[in-house]
């Protein structure tokens, strides 16, 4: 207490001991109550290696700029209005060492977790990254709503953003804000994905104010206001593939070039850098600078490749997938127009911006592989073409045998590798598209098909009658399919382009593509076999398709058997498998769209209920079956609602809302729901 000698004084330094002693206590005692009174977001420990490792923009200039042989950029987080918590994920707060239910009531914690207030040792920053949009380079994209806001050591490092924080030099013509939807929508399923399994960054909370921005929800001219809203998310690094294509020289399509173009040496410091923090192992192992870089590419394209068979295997479509919403850690990231899907269907588009097909479902592993070339041409010349090109013929192997894996422990084939799996596999959905079945919900009745034994006391006929009685209940009624296969392009229009594919195909190219009317004749040929089909007939033809497959699965289960000795304990254990594998519950979009409607009628409780249940998605969880929310009803108050939120509810309010539970197939009025 050494500031206390001279406030007393010399004429003071004679107090008694007991006097003393108790001065110094009552002061220790005073400054134990205040670090005790502190938020724990104060508390938090950064060390904010990127921001030392890596070059940071020495310019302090406002606004929308090109930021040139740097990786990030100071920004400063603008403030909102009466910040507040929509949710707070527990299980991802818990990586930063901090409990759930204290950040809940922590007064501060909307602040520090929205970037209205700066936490101690936080060192707020953008980064800046290029990427290849839709198979287009765009140049300069960066964090254009993101704000990186430090790196908190803890057992392990975790770096903290939050999005939707307001102005950065990259945020273009864009304000820099984000919205209760999308918000809701990132963070859901960040946590969804992880509790699925999947990697992916994390989603630790929801804050949400009265400050406003104005948006065009559906783009038709019919703008309102809508709450600023901010997502905390977290992840080892937010680097990704476009992070190093700002090196990028002008692209012979576009003319466009990376802000950092001629800056090689900044190139070698992010690979150091990102081979040093976040693969330490190949760091140790190669002492040669090129085998090292090598084997980090060859990391790189395992991870993706990995998961992106864990997202064909759950059903996920990401909806955009330009290479800088690639994660360099092979993580899910950037969570847009994304999509679970319901009925089973390859081109499934969850992007209703991707008017060629370009991210639909079954695109995926070979646009995740294009990337992986956009990156190999990114890192050169620190990793040599030839080499990276070596590495590449390694993905379609990996995607395959990633993908064979986690089927075969979907359809609980665990005792042996059977070459003709693959077709049944391929059979399976095949049947399921021909069907219209649910996807998640006909992978979770498969574990309920029962295995041929000896002591089996039902005929092979009954068993295989009861299966297609099951999974009859997943496919889609003859009006659903109907919808499903009504072209998405207009009659005339189509007639158009197939005539000018005859006529002119240089200027057919320019405007169009042989795959995408493909699709449309392949959807009119459907609904013309459609119109001329009755109910009982296309239910009879569904049966007759999984009575076909169900015969074939048996029999492959049937060989499971062989050889083994307590045919109980292999029959149990295909169950738990599959059970732990195959989910009840994925976040479908009509579960999103009841939790963000209730939101923004300011009910929070569904976001915080539909968080519970995708925290357990494999399990039954009595007492959660059912949304808590149905209808247009809502608890905010009165007068606090202007004329964007009475729209809002107009249109919350226009479909009917049926109670329908979570692990259901979809209601009819999420067909509804659009996502741009």
């Amino acid at each position: 207490m050494a500031y206390l000698g001279p406030r007393l004084g010399p004429s003071r330094v004679f107090l008694s001991g007991v006097s003393a002693l108790r001065l110094v206590s009552t002061a220790g005692m005073d400054d134990m109550g205040l670090a005790m009174s502190r938020s724990s977001l104060e508390r938090l420990e950064f060390d904010n290696v990127a921001l030392k490792k890596l070059p940071l923009d020495p310019s302090e200039e406002q606004g929308v700029r090109q930021v040139k042989g740097a990786c990030f950029s100071r920004v400063t987080p603008q403030p909102l209005t009466k910040p507040r918590f929509v949710a707070v994920s527990h299980q991802a707060q818990a990586l930063l060492g901090l409990d759930g239910e204290e950040v809940v009531n922590d007064p501060l914690g909307p602040e520090y977790l929205s970037g209205s207030k700066v936490m101690p040792g936080s060192e707020p920053a953008a980064h800046c990254y290029c990427g290849h949009q839709f198979g287009q380079f765009a140049g300069q994209l960066g964090d254009g709503a993101a704000c990186y806001l430090g790196e908190v050591k803890v057992p392990g490092r975790w770096e903290i953003q939050v999005k939707g924080a307001g102005l950065t030099p990259y945020s273009r013509q864009a304000d820099g804000r984000k919205v209760l939807r999308s918000s809701i929508r990132e963070f859901l399923c960040s946590e969804a994905m992880f509790f699925l399994g999947v990697p992916t960054t994390r989603a630790g909370s929801v804050v949400t104010s009265d400050s406003r921005v104005i948006r065009d929800v559906y783009y038709n001219g019919h703008a309102r206001h809508e709450r600023c809203s901010v997502v905390l998310r977290i992840a080892p690094t937010f680097i990704r593939f476009g992070s190093f294509e700002i090196f990028k020289p002008a692209d012979e399509f576009t003319g466009r070039q990376g802000p950092s173009y001629g800056r090689d040496e900044i190139r070698g410091q992010m690979m150091d850098y990102v081979i040093e923090m976040f693969y330490p192992e190949i760091q140790q192992n190669y002492l040669d600078r090129v085998e090292r870089n090598v084997a980090f590419f060859r990391e790189v394209v395992l991870r993706t490749a990995r998961l992106v068979a864990q997202w064909q295997c759950v059903g996920f479509c990401h909806g955009v997938l330009n290479t800088d919403n690639m994660s360099i850690l092979g993580l899910t990231l950037d969570y847009g127009p994304y999509g679970f899907m319901d009925r089973f269907d390859p081109d499934f588009i969850c992007n209703a911006s991707d008017n060629s097909g370009r991210y639909s479902y079954q695109a995926q592993p070979a646009i995740c592989r294009w990337n992986l070339v956009k990156l190999a041409e990114a890192l050169a010349p620190e990793l040599p073409p030839d080499r990276a090109e070596a590495v590449l013929e390694e993905y379609l192997d990996l995607y395959n045998r990633f993908y064979l894996e986690n089927m075969r422990k979907k359809l609980g084939l665990l005792k042996k590798e059977d070459p003709e799996d693959e077709i049944l596999i391929t059979k399976l959905l095949q049947t399921m598209h021909n069907t219209g079945a649910d996807f998640t919900n006909t992978f979770r009745s498969l574990s309920l098909i029962s295995c041929p034994t000896e002591e089996n006391s039902e005929g092979e006929e009954d068993s295989v009658k009861k299966a297609t009685d099951l999974l009859i209940e997943q496919c889609a009624s003859l009006e659903e399919l109907k919808a499903a296969n009504k072209p998405t392009m207009d009659p005339r229009e189509l007639a158009v382009l197939l005539s000018m594919a005859q006529s002119n195909p240089a200027l057919f190219q320019m405007i169009s593509d042989r795959a995408t009317i493909a699709r449309q004749l392949e959807r009119l040929s459907k609904l013309k076999d459609l119109m001329e089909t009755t109910q009982e007939e296309l239910k009879t033809k569904q049966a007759e398709d999984w009575t076909s497959w169900i015969t074939q699965y048996r029999k492959r289960l049937a060989r499971e058997l062989e050889g083994q000795s307590d045919v109980q304990a292999v029959q149990e254990e295909r169950v738990r498998v599959m059970d732990s594998t195959n989910p009840r519950v994925i976040l479908r979009n009509y579960i999103a769209q009841n939790a963000i409607e209730a939101a923004e009628n300011g009910d929070f409780s569904e976001v915080q209920r539909v968080l519970k249940v995708l925290e357990k998605p494999f399990s039954s969880q009595p007492g959660l079956e059912l949304p808590a929310w149905v209808g247009g009803g809502g608890t905010s108050a009165e007068g606090e609602r202007d004329e964007g939120e009475e729209q809002q509810q107009e249109a919350a309010t226009a479909m009917p809302r049926n109670p329908v539970p979570y692990d259901s197939k979809p209601p009819a009025w999420a067909n509804e729901i659009c996502v741009t």
